[in-house]
This record gives C-alpha cells, sequence and structure tokens, in this order.
C-alpha cells in the first residue's frame, strides 16, 4: 500500500499566544497525486502548506511526512518544491540566475542544472525574459519564474500556494498545464488556491476544505 504523502494528528497551531489558533485539533491525510485545498481567506490554507514544509512547527500534535517523521533540512531540500505567494525571487538578480541558485542550493550538478534551467524557460514561456532583473518582472511572469525555480530540482512533491491568484487566463492555463503535466508524471501536489478556474481544471482532484478555526 502507498504510504500517505503527510498525516496531520490534532495539529494546532497559533502565531501567538495570545492570537487564537489558524488551526484547531487538525487531523488530515493526504494521499499521492493532486490535492486541492479550498477555503475563504483566513482558513489556514498558507498556515497548513508552511506546516507541511516545516517551515513553522506545529503549536501541539504533529505532523509526520511519509517517511513517518517531521518533516526537515533534508526532506525541504532533497524531496520539496514550494511555490510561495509572495515568490521570494531575489529581486536584483536576473531570472536565470534565480533559477541557478535553486539548482545549486539543492547541490545539483552545474550540467544538470543547465539543462533544467533551459527547460523550464521554455516551458514556461520565459526566454525572452531569462536575463532581465527579477524586478522588472510583470506578476505573471514573476509568478511562472516562482513555479521555475520550485521545479529545477525536480522535486517529488510540490506545494504551491495561491499560483494563479491576480494572473490572467492565459497564464492560469499555463501553470495549470505544468501542474498537470508533474502529477502524471508520477509525482505529487498539494495546491491552495480559491481561484475557480484552476480548480475547474481538475475536477477529478481530491479536494480538501479548510474553514477557520
Amino acid at each position: 500500500m502507498t504510504p500517505a504523502l503527510f498525516i496531520l494528528e490534532a495539529v494546532t497551531f497559533r502565531y501567538t499566544p495570545r492570537r487564537p489558533p489558524v488551526l484547531a485539533g487538525f487531523s488530515r491525510t493526504f494521499h499521492p497525486g493532486l490535492s486541492l485545498l479550498r477555503g475563504p481567506s483566513g482558513g489556514g490554507k498558507s498556515t497548513l502548506l508552511k506546516l507541511l514544509a516545516g517551515f513553522l512547527l506545529p503549536t501541539a500534535g504533529r505532523v509526520l511526512t511519509r517517511h513517518g517523521t517531521a518533516p526537515d533540512h533534508a526532506f525541504l531540500q532533497h524531496e520539496l518544491g514550494f511555490v510561495f505567494q509572495q515568490f521570494n525571487l531575489l529581486p536584483a538578480a536576473t531570472l536565470r540566475e534565480n533559477l541557478v541558485l535553486a539548482g545549486s542550493a539543492a547541490h545539483l550538478p552545474p550540467a544538470t542544472v543547465a539543462t533544467a534551467v533551459a527547460a523550464w524557460l521554455e516551458r514556461l514561456d520565459l526566454n525572452a525574459v531569462a536575463d532581465a532583473a527579477s524586478s522588472d518582472l510583470s506578476g505573471g511572469q514573476l509568478q511562472r519564474a516562482a513555479v521555475a525555480r520550485a521545479l529545477i530540482k525536480q522535486p517529488s512533491l510540490l506545494l504551491l500556494d495561491e499560483p494563479t491568484s491576480g494572473l490572467d487566463d492565459a497564464n492560469t492555463r499555463i501553470i495549470a498545464g505544468v501542474i498537470a503535466e508533474w502529477c502524471a508524471g508520477g509525482r505529487s501536489a498539494i495546491v491552495s488556491t480559491h481561484d475557480p478556474r484552476l480548480a475547474a481544471e481538475f475536477p477529478r482532484a481530491d479536494t480538501q476544505e479548510l474553514l477557520a478555526a
């Protein structure tokens, strides 16, 4: 039997002791394939993704990866790709440099990085702006660049936080296509979204609703 991607056991998380919890006693199992996190703003979608990645630690309860252990640095470095809402690209570096740095941080051989960078620039229609500073890119270009950066190291699992928020239909279709191809290759993705266009692209995905605690 294929192990679960993640198991959350009675997870509670609050950002400060005086604030109400974002998640309270939250238990959930995520299986391989594509999962969509739906729910209103403030429902805990972004927080949950960061807990899965190990960027945040539960106030109570446990988050377990498919290895039966909490997400750690090795898991993040070798198995996980994360696309943030804020993109987090280095603004003074070119798009190409941002992608190369992502590959170097994963300790990939330079030739492997060069091949991956060229492939994702082509697939995500970014060749024309590859040598532009990230600070000069449009919103759609930045979002596609953030997806490319997460994919450079060929992770087995993608976590994407609102990857089509504010994008036009053309950019939304590009990103949806990449997600579909990625999962069709036997890999997995967990996508936080309130975008009905993206949800409509994946009617058979495992959709999980989150509500504020």
